[in-house]
């Protein structure tokens, strides 16, 4: 529950809850919920429970409900020996262990004997899906409002300090606060081409102690100036825990130093929206689609109380500012998402998109790329469907819909109403739709917009179009339904990732006769 993006679906089984005391019997029925869903997922299981969560990834909903026998069955056969402090060993402190970074965050407030209590910004972060629970149980799932995720970590991470009544900690300053200002002072300095910081001098900033950014930012600077870019690990080990933390702290190993919590970083500052990637992933530096936003938060959260109460803290985390979310992104207009595809085509070879495309065809191993690793997957494939087709067919005008950050990095979904990728070729249009859905839920949730976004595609640029779908694998309802919506003259044409990898290696057109 480290990693920011899979809270929202732990919350919206938590939002049920909401307003219930919470005691032993209460903690150990949520953590059961998030089993039945599929969320949670201990390892010992049946066959049956194993087939109910056949491809689905891990961290995400389940293919179908588990029974009430089977919830029983998961707790019963896997006893959680875990204890957190004020919660019972067993799943009660399990309980607290999923949720506790959502409570730090000022999304959820739960204490024993207490009822549960959702903050606003906690329930919107808890409306992103739409879940429905078919008469078969198998569960459908819409994103129905991916910007809620952005807006929540946007407002938490403007206040969230190292060290709370939460976690006891050294280090005493609002990490995303402190990473804009010195980002501003590298940007003002002419000797550092407005490029940002680079994932080498992150741990310096996972480390500071303090929110003095000036120091930083003069540390970060005698650094580029005896090692230019390129400081070796030992270099940045050394300065972190010997001169920083004055040799206080416990040693490290220096993959977590230099890579694990780097990753972890980069991941909570970029889901704000306000972080850009630059370089191939070798810098970090704002994303200047927001730079009003980014001059709102240095305003008004640059200096901040500090708590030693818990539930204090909280209200403070909890109290929204809809000042944040009022402000308006600029916007990438169609040709320049064009020109920032064109430039990413450039940086990403096509043996990589390819190798990124199969991973997620296969979902056996995670993303290491430098800059796809931080995309979450549904977004991930759009973007690699979009360079796959403009680095095999550059003809093809492709214009994705995802929005994007001042790089054309997506940062989220294409929005709802709208096709995926549009595609235009001589005379013809292409709509591209990709989802990771698989099985009943992708039949569900996928046919049916596809065929309003095909008819509105049509009118917008030409009833010469028809549509590519694309999905780790094609499920045979989702091949009768095209079948039907063929008949009406809208050609959807179905392929699984790996098979049009293929297609694109040997087609010399994206419109298919």
């Amino acid at each position: 529950m480290r990693n920011p993006q899979r809270i929202k679906a732990m919350l919206w089984v938590l939002k049920k809850f909401d307003g219930q005391i919470l005691d032993n019997n209460l903690a150990t029925k949520i953590v059961g919920e998030t089993i039945r869903y599929g969320l949670y997922r201990p390892t010992k299981k049946t066959e049956a429970i194993k087939a109910k969560w056949l491809n689905a990834p891990m961290g995400e909903f389940g293919n179908e409900l588990l029974t009430d026998k089977e919830v029983q069955f998961m707790i019963k056969n896997n006893p959680q020996e875990h204890k957190e402090a004020g919660f019972d060993r067993g799943y009660p402190s399990r309980f607290a262990t999923i949720f506790d970074f959502a409570k730090e965050l000022g999304f959820v407030y739960f204490t024993p004997g207490q009822p549960i209590e959702f903050s606003p910004i906690g329930s919107k972060l808890a409306s992103v899906f739409e879940v429905t629970v078919q008469d078969d149980n198998s569960i459908s799932v819409e994103e129905a409002h991916p910007e809620y995720e952005q807006q929540a970590f946007l407002h938490a991470m403007c206040k969230s300090q190292r060290s709370n009544p939460f976690v006891k900690v050294l280090n005493d300053n609002v990490p995303l606060v402190l990473l804009l200002q010195v980002l501003k002072k590298i940007n003002e300095d002419s000797r550092w081409n407005g490029k940002g910081v680079t994932r080498k001098e992150l741990p310096l900033f996972i480390f500071w102690k303090d929110n003095d950014a000036e120091a930083l930012y003069q540390r970060i600077c005698a650094l580029r100036k005896e090692y230019r870019y390129n400081p070796s690990d030992e270099v940045i080990i050394d300065i972190c825990l010997n001169e920083i933390m004055e040799g206080k702290m416990k040693k490290f190993q220096a993959d977590s130093v230099m890579s694990e919590y780097p990753d972890e970083y980069i991941r909570k500052m970029r889901i704000t929206g306000l972080i850009s990637l630059r370089g191939g992933g070798r810098f970090i530096d704002l994303n200047h689609n927001e730079d009003e936003r980014i001059d709102y938060v240095l305003q008004n959260y640059s200096t901040y109380p500090r708590f030693h109460d818990e539930k204090a803290y909280f209200d403070y985390m909890a109290e929204a500012d809809e000042n944040l979310f009022t402000i308006e992104t600029i916007q990438v207009s169609p040709s320049q998402s064009e020109d920032l595809l064109k430039e990413w085509v450039k940086e990403i070879e096509w043996t990589i998109i390819k190798q990124e495309l199969q991973i997620l065809a296969r979902q056996t191993k995670n993303s290491q790329h430098q800059v796809l690793k931080f995309i979450p997957a549904p977004v991930r494939l759009e973007f690699l469907s979009a360079l796959a087709i403009k680095s095999k067919l550059p003809e093809v005008r492709v214009i994705p819909n995802y929005a994007c950050d001042d790089t054309g990095l997506p940062t989220s979904t294409a929005g709802g109403g709208i096709g995926d990728i549009e595609c235009l070729e001589k005379a013809n249009g292409i709509l591209v739709e990709v989802t990771m859905a698989e099985g009943r839920q992708q039949t569900m949730m996928e046919i049916w917009p596809i065929e309003r976004h095909l008819k509105q595609f049509k009118e917008k640029y030409t009833p010469n179009s028809q549509c590519v779908f694309l999905a780790p694998t094609i499920f045979s309802d989702s091949l009768r339904q095209i079948a039907f919506v063929k008949d009406d003259g809208n050609i959807i044409r179905p392929y699984p990732i790996e098979e049009f990898i293929s297609y694109l290696e040997t087609a010399p057109t994206l419109y298919s006769a």
